[in-house]
């Protein structure tokens, strides 16, 4: 009896297909910055660069440099962001709607627009610093260096953190909070004995998002930071130094760099482990309204707060409609900042908008088929790509950026300054999030309605696109708008990527910024900023929330 071989299904096709897609748009280039690590001048395997590295202390100062930042940005964030969200969500607070949409507004913006705007308040000829110089003969400290990026990112990650406690507090069940206060337990005993013991697992998440984006972030440290040099900034300086380049030396860094976050990332999830625990609330906390000063005191710190955070994006408004002459503001306002800005970038905004649509919808395709691998088809292949497509979470935008410059930019796939390698970039770098937000959407939708389908003779094709999808889609919509908002912000792997005809607003923004022609990036940063606020009104359309939470 001969064996007939059976076809293959199209679930095998399609994980082989995004296995192939990840084996060449990220483990290729991944291998080629291993690769240029570990060979010198001539192509000969060495180890040259990694004992350049380690022989230098400057290199090792670089290195202490990324680690205080991005503690103690983690640490400030934490302080500040937490009680924040608790007093939010214990308490009755006046205009929460739009503390919301502050908080959301600050936490998308673009990191080094904050830096921008905290130069022109604190820096050495800031609107502050010459305010408090003049009326008090106050010297304002520095806002260069260690602790100008450290209040920079505090101040655009809080938000972050604000969102992600704002959600593990909306778990907690209000009879814990009623046992507690029978108990004796109350206002700043029960936080720490009850609330935060409760949100732990939370808490170590948002603190590796902290970590993460701080220690990856380029913008900020570039502006702002002066002689402070940070690991994005040394990357970037090595891969397109205007003196001298050393690419295998770039490499180096970068494999560094993605030793170290990955290091980070399975101690947090071990951590994670040991205070993991499942908590469902039937009854939700509510708030309650304070009384006397302490209502006062709640209502100053979260208007405070979010004042601060927001303060970057108010500052730029005002200045996009002053008037300029050269790099200088002058008195009056007017739309020139707008014309001339929107003259001079050509298609910026074209470009924004169809490279990130571009990079959206393929985003949320990627993550709709892996989650649906990842969950109903689950297998050693499946398991593999779900592990793969986590790479992308910690590894810097920078280091993935010149992965794929290095793999695509010779024949016969030449890639460079194209609009597809800025879309691969984007897809690659922000699958991670709107994959796991899918599978977790995907984890609540019973599988026994999918074979009610196939059972009345649906194809398995089919039920995926009829059933199983459209019972996905609000959460897959309200995903993929908040990952657009920050494809829309990314700078850290577009400047490395685009060319002449791939020029975005956000890259725009940042040439004005480094130029000193502040008028022009504060216009273009407000158009981005009323880009932000557009989508995130239709996100609360669509999820039906006037609350976002992470």
């Amino acid at each position: 009896m001969v064996k007939t071989k059976k076809p293959l299904d199209i679930w095998t096709v399609l994980s082989l297909a995004v296995l192939g897609i990840y084996g060449l748009f990220l483990l290729f280039p991944l291998y080629k910055i291993l690769n240029g690590a570990l060979v010198d001048e001539a192509g000969a395997f060495s180890f040259k660069w990694f004992k350049m590295f380690f022989d230098d202390p400057y290199y090792f100062k670089i290195l202490s440099n990324s680690f205080k930042v991005s503690i103690s940005a983690t640490i400030m964030t934490l302080i500040f962001g937490y009680p924040m969200a608790y007093f939010f969500n214990l308490y009755d607070v006046k205009g929460k709607k739009l503390i919301q949409i502050f908080v959301i507004l600050s936490a998308m913006s673009a990191p080094f627009i904050g830096a921008y705007a905290w130069i022109q308040l604190l820096g050495r000829s800031g609107f502050i610093t010459k305010f408090l110089k003049a009326t008090f003969g106050f010297e304002m400290p520095t806002i260069y260096g260690f602790n100008g990026i450290v209040l920079v990112l505090t101040l655009q990650l809080i938000p972050l953190v604000f969102m992600y406690i704002t959600g593990a507090l909306k778990k907690i069940d209000r009879s814990l909070i009623e046992a507690s206060e029978n108990m004796g337990v109350s206002g700043i005993q029960r936080f720490f004995r009850v609330i935060v013991p409760l949100t732990m697992p939370t808490v170590l998440a948002a603190a590796l998002l902290v970590f993460m984006r701080a220690f990856s972030d380029f913008g900020t440290p570039l502006l702002i930071g002066e002689g402070y040099r940070v690991f994005t900034v040394e990357i970037y300086q090595q891969f397109m130094g205007e003196v001298t380049r050393n690419y295998n030396f770039a490499s180096t860094i970068s494999i560094i760099t993605v030793i170290i976050t990955a290091g980070i990332f399975l101690f947090q999830k071990y951590l994670s482990k040991r205070f993991s625990y499942s908590m469902h609330s039937i009854n939700s906390i509510e708030r309650k309204k304070a009384k006397g000063l302490s209502n006062i005191l709640i209502h100053f710190f979260l208007y405070f707060m979010i004042f601060l955070s927001f303060l970057p994006q108010i500052l730029v408004t005002y200045q996009s409609f002053q008037n300029t002459s050269g790099k200088l503001f002058v008195p009056g306002f007017s739309l020139n900042s707008y014309r001339t800005a929107l003259y001079r970038v050509g298609d910026a905004i074209p470009n924004t908008l169809y490279i990130g649509g571009m990079a959206i919808v393929l985003t949320v395709l990627f993550a709709i088929f892996i989650a649906y691998l990842v969950v109903r088809r689950s297998n050693v292949i499946n398991n593999f790509v779900d592990t793969v497509s986590m790479i992308p979470y910690i590894v810097p935008g920078s280091v993935v950026a010149i992965g794929l410059i290095m793999a695509f930019s010779k024949k016969p796939l030449a890639l460079t300054g194209t609009v597809a390698i800025m879309v691969i970039s984007l897809v690659i770098r922000r699958s991670p999030y709107t994959i796991r937000s899918s599978v977790a959407i995907l984890q609540q939708i019973p599988m026994t309605i999918e074979e009610a389908a196939i059972s009345l003779g649906a194809s398995k094709l089919k039920t995926f696109f009829t059933i199983t999808v459209p019972m996905m889609a609000s959460g897959i919509i309200s995903g993929a708008i908040l990952s657009w908002v920050t494809i829309i912000t990314e700078l850290s792997g577009g400047i490395l990527l685009y060319g002449p005809k791939t020029l975005t607003l956000t890259l725009a923004i940042y040439a004005f910024v480094s130029r000193g022609s502040y008028g022009y990036a504060a216009a273009l940063a407000t158009i981005l900023s009323i880009f932000t606020t557009i989508s995130l009104l239709i996100y609360m359309k669509v999820s039906g929330s006037d609350e976002i939470t992470l």
